[in-house]
């Protein structure tokens, strides 16, 4: 283990590359995240955030290199057509912590081949649980390619999305928010482009899908009472804590997702999206806000306390109560929360305006 660069404290990933097998790989991880932990007072929070995500790609891509090995070994072949692996939410965005769990998915090629629906269908699979193991947490939602929903051909990829897209109704729409984060890991990266631009056509011929994307993205639990003061959890383990992700995190990530899908940004990352979005509107307050707002919930997030099982971290998301009486994490979360309180606002207001527009 070394560091690529000593000034920028940069980690040299290199260790991943060589693992051979699942033990390696997970002994790996457990090393590499010992020592961004050791980096995370000496890096920024977005500096240290690009590093994580560069080792989950980078254990993802020889996850799937070991998946085909085995494959081939067990007597399945090697890959019966080209597939591409993307995955979404905070990976899909590059804001993964490191106990992210899984949100990813399978494109397959529509190449003609007799043994590509049961071979993909055992790779995901055993994919998954693999990954599961390395501590990577199944998706409770069930985001994974192990799902028939989340694993297709691009022509069924293509007539998905055509469903979801003629349907308005929750859960359709949830799925398209989900697949608006999509990025590409490994594969054929001509399959993720062609689903992307098949995903980013469907809005410009249904211009609905932004008024319910809108009605979806406009719930949100109040975290600032009348008051001003921060709404904290009032029963359960984390009585007296506040949720950082579902508090401050998603409901940004929410808003400038939005905002990004009614501007035609094609950008993953929140960052790269806000830069995009002040870029074409560059008079806009609240979106400035809203990068200083999404710094601090980076940096909330990825402090909130983590323990260890079996080498690897667990995290709850939630502030506790002890560390809300330190004044300056209370600063931050309150003025994060305020940027929110104002992102709601604007969004009730596009809200309003889209139901009158169709009465």
């Amino acid at each position: 283990m070394k560091l690529v660069n000593s000034t920028d404290c940069i980690l040299d990933f290199s260790g991943i590359s060589v693992a051979s097998s699942w033990s390696q790989l997970k002994e790996q991880r457990i090393e590499y995240q010992t020592h961004l932990q050791q980096l995370r007072l000496t890096l920024t929070f977005l500096e240290w955030m690009t590093q994580v995500n560069l080792m989950h790609d980078l254990i993802t891509t020889k996850a799937l290199e070991i998946c085909e090995s085995d494959m081939l070994e067990a007597g399945y072949g090697p890959p019966p057509v080209p597939y591409s692996f993307i995955v979404f939410g905070s990976a899909g965005r590059m804001e993964s912590t490191l106990w992210s769990d899984q949100d990813n998915g399978l494109i397959i090629s529509n190449e003609t081949n007799e043994f590509k629906d049961r071979y993909f269908e055992i790779f995901a699979n055993l994919l998954c649980d693999q990954l599961a193991y390395l501590g990577y947490e199944k998706c409770l939602g069930k985001v994974m390619c192990s799902e028939l929903l989340w694993r297709k051909t691009l022509m069924e990829w293509e007539l998905t999305l055509t469903e979801w897209q003629s349907d308005m109704s929750w859960e359709p729409i949830r799925y398209l928010i989900i697949a608006a984060d999509m990025r590409h890991i490994a594969g054929d990266q001509s399959l993720t482009v062609a689903l992307k631009d098949l995903f980013y056509r469907g809005f410009k011929e249904v211009p609905e899908l932004q008024y319910a994307i809108l009605r979806n993205t406009v719930r949100h639990k109040a975290t600032l009472n009348i008051l001003g003061q921060v709404v904290t959890e009032r029963f359960g383990d984390h009585a007296g804590g506040f949720d950082i992700k579902y508090g401050v995190y998603i409901p940004l990530v929410n808003f400038v997702r939005f905002m990004a899908l009614q501007l035609d940004v094609r950008e993953t990352t929140t960052k790269k999206r806000l830069q995009k979005l002040i870029s074409l509107d560059s008079d806009n307050v609240l979106l400035e806000s809203c990068q200083e707002a999404f710094d601090m919930a980076i940096k909330l997030r990825m402090s909130t306390p983590c323990t260890l099982s079996d080498g690897l971290l667990i995290s709850s998301n939630y502030i506790s109560e002890q560390e809300l009486k330190n004044k300056t994490i209370m600063h931050e979360l309150r003025e994060s929360l305020g940027v929110i309180r104002r992102t709601h606002r604007a969004l009730q207001r596009l809200l309003r305006f889209a139901e009158r527009r169709k009465i």
